[in-house]
């Protein structure tokens, strides 16, 4: 025993660093892995290649040397890390003790990770591979996920993912599928409620059909404009990572989708005010810009009070090609401005689907722009209007 005790804490850290390198290749091999096999392989040559202490060392000599050969394996690692040992803590990470607090070494690991999910997997004595979730952990809206590995006798190592990413992912997913099949449903339910009532005698009277059809036609489109933005989002969405290689004009493409938008609406389309510089190219999707330029112009027309003047601005500025369009309607209250670029948001609901407006027009712009690598600001004044503006990469200096 006397002649293995030194070396006793070498292998407990070595049995760490193994843990751990097993945490990591179960849930895919990363940077983190890969700084943790260096310091692994530095405290395995350390025990394998360095003066042998077992005649000079005391036991709390050897120990002390076997806990900083641990600490410094689980320090390598940037995700939090503690190692247990009779429900207390042995040792953590910097990142642990950033997230639970820097007392947690040598405190009961009940007040280090104070959540009820986790008090059975970090006392029992299963070594359940599966994680467990633990919401709320460091603030309410964190969530981890938490993996324990036995090092032998009383020893764990906890091992705590930041999944909080993913969850706010799903979460947009789901609210994404609720928004889309309620913005879906209520048209279509409107549709089958016509078409029911046109069955019956109502039917009969040419006024109330023309009127009923006239209704569903509205409808039917609403549902057309909605699937068209669907479609539209999933695939810039899709084609986000593919940089645009196109040499777009967008001088010329601003004043064509000028003249189209004034000849579906004559009205707003005589309060178009453009001031454009000629030739400002940028390399990018043609069909996308087209879509950004209806999108932000035709808002502009939508939402600025009648007779106003919807300004238009494109010029250079240093490196990037600079948009700006700016109506003169009610405008935003400050708080919802940073919530306009989410997908069904509304300001007034109401108002946006009696002017045919389907909550994904401002979403599809923001995408579009990112993929441009470019930059999207909107600026609002209650009473006055609001402002956005666009930032394009010119075709000389747009990178992938």
């Amino acid at each position: 025993m006397d002649e293995f005790g030194p070396r006793l804490p070498l292998a407990l850290a070595v049995a760490v660093g193994v843990a751990l390198l097993a945490f990591l290749l179960g849930a895919g091999i990363n940077a983190s892995a890969v700084v943790l096999v260096g310091a692994v392989a530095a405290v395995l040559v350390a025990g394998l290649h360095g003066p042998d202490r077992s005649s000079t060392e005391s036991p709390d000599t050897a120990r002390q040397h076997g806990a900083a050969a641990t600490q410094a394996a689980i320090d390598a690692i940037d995700e939090p890390i503690l190692v247990i040992a009779a429900g207390h803590v042995d040792a953590a990470n910097p990142a642990a003790r950033a997230l639970l607090g820097q007392h947690i070494v040598g405190g009961d690991v009940r007040l280090a990770i104070r959540h009820p999910a986790a008090a059975e997997r970090l006392f029992g004595n299963s070594d359940d591979p599966e994680p467990v979730g633990l919401v709320g952990l460091g603030s309410r809206d964190q969530s981890w996920e938490m993996r324990v590995r036995s090092l032998g006798g009383e020893r764990r190592l906890v091992h705590l993912a930041d999944r909080t990413g993913n969850r706010a992912t799903e979460r947009m997913r789901v609210d994404f599928v609720a928004n889309a099949s309620h913005e879906l449903r209520t048209p279509l339910a409107s549709l089958l409620g016509f078409i029911e009532t046109l069955r019956d005698e109502a039917g009969e009277d040419p006024g109330v059909r023309e009127r009923f059809l006239k209704v569903m036609n509205d409808e039917a489109r609403r549902m057309q404009r909605l699937i068209d933005d669907l479609i539209s989002l999933s695939r810039i969405e899709a084609e986000k990572y593919r940089p645009p290689d196109q040499s777009v004009d967008l001088s010329a493409m601003l004043r064509a989708v000028r003249d189209e938008l004034s000849a579906t609406n004559p009205a707003r389309g005589a309060d178009l005010s453009l001031l454009v510089e000629p030739a400002v190219t940028v390399i990018g999707d043609r069909a996308q810009l087209s879509q950004l330029l209806h999108n932000v112009i035709g808002n502009a027309m939508k939402y600025g009070r009648a007779g106003t003047p919807v300004e238009i601005r494109l010029a250079p500025r240093d490196t990037t090609a600079e948009l700006v369009v700016r109506d003169h309607g009610e405008g935003v209250a400050i708080d919802h401005l940073p919530r306009l670029t989410e997908r069904f948001y509304r300001v007034d609901s109401g108002r946006s689907r009696a002017l045919g407006g389907t909550g994904l027009g401002l979403a599809i712009v923001k995408h579009i722009v990112e993929r441009h690598r470019g930059r999207l600001d909107i600026g609002s004044v209650v009473g006055d209007g609001t402002t956005v503006s666009v930032l394009l990469p010119l075709n000389a200096v747009m990178k992938p």
